[in-house]
């Protein structure tokens, strides 16, 4: 077996451990669960992709280097980023009129690593609430929003492997309750020996379990149903269920099929495996014309059960201003199917 054989191989197989070592006893049996256990986890906005680049790429960003969506994907990417600092804003128009925002930065330390910080933001629209007595309106609003706020640590060990880690603050509100949680997600990558090829891997959202509380959950119990007798008016609460995070386990690879002096050619290929759905495959290619440029496609959710995401396509313009800036401005397109689609948008700035 040749050097390069082995070096593939030793990673795959870390990559593997890294997953199993987080759930022992349940990972044989998700692989061969029948069921896709949708639904059964808080923080769903954790599962948004970040980016246009990324989402038009069809999320197959695991092994992917150079961009700032790397704190949600693969935080051992971060280290990778041959920049000072960069500043990035990223909008989506989300599904039924929900905003999803997100804002990050990166700051290279030399030798000591490269630190993040990233807060995502989904909001859902005002409107207003309705009851049985009063199915237009009783006078009241109601909303709900969530929050994640992320801090990032990455560092190249190597000059061909980088390790990352991201903790995370999750919150989630819907009128007057609200979940607390926190997160954590660990991500390697590898720049392997064989020119142009890399692979990644990464667990996403391994953290605490939530549970919503509020002061709507308070109320006046009589046990016996007669204010004539027996205790009254009793202070009760009811309790609700607790859920865990939506831990993602994923594995990438990254292959520069054409790499030329004013053009690349870059493909890849993501496998993930979820806690509360069933396996799926992502898959991308960006061709990019002397790193001004930028045209890409991809497939999203490939063998997910019952999926209405597929094809994503986009575009970019990263342009080099005064005092080596850069700006840089992506578009990213997905198709929901019957849902019909989701434009993102996002813009950086890189010095």
């Amino acid at each position: 077996m040749t050097k390069k054989l082995r070096c593939f191989c030793s990673y795959l197989a870390s990559a593997v451990f890294m997953a199993v070592i987080v759930h022992p006893p349940e990972a044989q049996a998700q692989l061969l669960r029948s069921t896709s256990k949708v639904g059964t986890t808080a923080g769903q906005f954790l599962k948004i992709g970040i980016g246009a680049r990324a989402n038009a790429m069809g999320n197959a960003q695991v092994a992917m280097m150079g961009d700032i969506s790397s704190i949600y994907y693969n935080p051992g990417a971060l280290s990778r980023l041959q920049v000072n600092s960069e500043l990035s804003f990223h909008h989506a128009n989300w599904l039924a009129d929900i905003d999803f925002d997100f804002i990050g930065g990166v700051l290279p330390l030399g030798d000591i690593g490269t630190l993040g910080l990233s807060i995502i933001s989904l909001r859902v629209p005002e409107d207003i609430v309705r009851t049985v007595e009063f199915p237009e309106g009783d006078g009241r609003r109601w909303d709900a929003s969530s929050l994640a706020i992320g801090i990032s640590y990455a560092r190249s060990l190597t000059d061909r492997f980088s390790i990352g880690f991201s903790f995370k603050y999750v919150q989630e509100n819907i009128w007057s309750e609200n979940a607390r949680g926190f997160a954590f997600d660990v991500g390697t990558l590898y720049i392997s020996e064989i020119p142009g090829l890399v692979l990644g891997a990464s667990i996403s959202n391994f953290g605490s379990r939530m549970r919503l509380d509020g002061r709507d959950l308070f109320f006046n119990y009589d046990p016996d149903n007669d204010p004539g007798s027996g205790p009254n008016n009793v202070p009760s609460q009811v309790r609700t269920g607790d859920f865990d995070l939506p831990l993602t386990f994923r594995i990438g690879i990254a292959l520069d099929v054409v790499r030329m002096e004013n053009l690349r050619v870059t493909t890849a290929l993501d496998a993930a495996h979820p806690n509360d759905n069933t396996e799926y495959l992502n898959s991308g290619v960006e061709l990019s014309w002397r790193e001004i440029l930028f045209a890409r496609a991809g497939y999203k959710s490939l063998l997910l059960r019952d999926s209405e995401q597929g094809l994503t396509w986009g575009v970019g313009f990263h342009y080099g201003i005064v005092n080596s800036a850069t700006i840089k401005l992506d578009y990213g397109f997905a198709d929901f199917g019957r849902l019909q689609n989701v434009q993102y948008f996002t813009f950086g700035i890189r010095l």
